[in-house]
């Protein structure tokens, strides 16, 4: 019998997905091309060549993943809406068939007893936009306000949670950055001024939710924490610079209304005007976390001051992520300390990659999954009795699915898919979740 995790009543157990990775259905009902359907054309750009044309299906088969979230208890399920699905331009006239899919899905949702959180951009931004600058562009921004109005028209009645952007870190640092994720610009330190963008538009959809009643408004940013790889003075150096672009560049505008020193002369627009529209209050402030990063110095002459090297001494996931729970434990806390004023946190994403598929029985038996679950759970909690406000937790994710950059060669989810077929096999991992719900449930009724 699953023992009750020491966590607050009214805890929220929940898991995440994100559109182009789970939806397929890119040429239908009239969607327009995104980011993603251009870069996973480019030869080379995703390690097995795949793409988000099919994935999961579930544009066809989101009555299936919703059932399958009740057999869950999942009490919440963190979506994603596709931009192109709304305005295939990224402005301008609505497609009716893309308002009319997420609608249903909502709707569906709370007929199971499941509360939707709904993330307005989860990377895949219309490529006509992209075509005009995409996030280097401010009008971008504006675009992005004018779309988060029309999805509150839609759905602020009904859907409880909003996150404007999911993880704006990753799209300026590795989307414009250094080109790993569409729309693989290479731009390095040219990239800034996307990040000033993305929390513009973050303040701009928040205003347009606000204005339209939506209950709770917030975030979903990617936070790591970041270790100097020795004791030497230039990497402790080389850390905080990580830190400061990929943890505080993001968090200090939201939660401070400020730039770390330095980085706000570096910003595009008027900036102090803009700080005010990207500072307004949030209801929850949402975590997406998976693991630390270890750095070192670069050596002179790089780009960049810094570099990133392997932690020793942690088992890691198929990723090559070092599993590291008491390292959440220490970010959630870290957190608190660092904006006193943070709102409630909500864990929005986390999760692990192990590559376990169906035995001769058709048994997913992935015990490492199951581990790493259990253990960061047991990190929120260890945070929880330190103080921090935590009020869920969002496992990445529901079903395996499309890995951005890493294509199918990846696997996080509780549900097993078969790529070829689209049979969903949930896996130990998925009972064992739900164990621990139904044990929280049974302990705070």
């Amino acid at each position: 019998m699953q023992t009750r995790l020491p966590l607050p009543p009214g805890f929220l157990f929940g898991t995440s997905t994100a559109s182009y990775q789970i939806e397929g259905a890119v040429t239908e009902d009239d969607r327009g091309p995104s980011i993603w359907d251009t870069f996973t054309a480019e030869p080379g750009r995703v390690v097995d060549g795949s793409s988000g044309a099919v994935t999961c299906d579930h544009y066809h088969r989101w009555p299936q993943d919703v059932e399958l979230m009740r057999r869950l208890g999942a009490d919440g399920y963190r979506f994603s809406v596709a931009w192109p699905r709304i305005q295939p331009s990224g402005s301008g006239p609505v497609n009716q068939a893309g308002l009319d899919f997420y609608d249903r899905l909502v709707d569906a949702l709370l007929a199971a007893g499941i509360t939707p959180m709904a993330t307005l951009y989860h990377w895949d931004l219309p490529q006509a936009l992209e075509d005009e600058g995409g996030w280097l562009n401010r009008d971008t921004a504006y675009r992005f306000g004018e779309y988060a109005a029309v999805m509150a028209d839609l759905l602020a009645d009904r859907v409880t949670h909003w996150c404007p952007v999911n993880e704006p870190n990753v799209v300026t640092l590795n989307g414009y950055g250094e080109g790993t994720l569409a729309p693989g610009k290479a731009l390095t330190y040219g990239a800034i001024p996307v990040a000033h963008h993305l929390l513009l538009g973050h303040g701009l959809a928040v205003g347009a939710l606000r204005s339209a009643g939506a209950a709770q408004v917030g975030t979903a940013t990617n936070h790591l924490p970041v270790w100097p790889l020795s004791d030497d003075g230039a990497d402790h150096q080389a850390a905080a610079v990580l830190d400061t672009l990929w943890n505080r560049l993001f968090a200090d505008p939201i939660l401070l209304g400020t730039y770390p020193e330095g980085l706000g002369d570096a910003m595009p627009g008027p900036v102090a005007d803009d700080l005010v529209t990207i500072s307004q209050p949030l209801d929850f402030y949402g975590v997406n976390y998976y693991n630390p990063l270890g750095v070192r110095a670069a050596p002179e002459g790089s780009p960049l001051p810094f570099e990133l090297g392997e932690i020793p001494g942690y088992p890691t996931t198929d990723f090559g992520w070092p599993v590291v729970p008491e390292a959440f434990t220490d970010l959630l806390v870290d957190l608190k300390e660092r904006y006193p004023a943070i709102p409630p946190i909500i864990v929005t994403e986390n999760g692990a990659s192990y590559a376990t598929g169906p035995d001769e029985h058709g048994v997913v038996d992935d015990q490492d999954r199951i581990d790493y679950l259990d253990a960061h759970l047991r990190a929120v909690a260890d945070a929880v009795g330190r103080g921090v406000d935590v009020r869920g937790y969002y496992c990445w994710s529901l079903l395996d699915n499309f890995e951005w950059a890493d294509g199918f060669t990846q696997r996080f989810g509780l549900v097993h898919v078969d790529y070829d077929t689209l049979v969903r096999t949930p896996k130990r991992s998925f009972d064992w979740y739900a164990d621990v719900i139904r044990a929280h449930r049974a302990g705070t009724a």
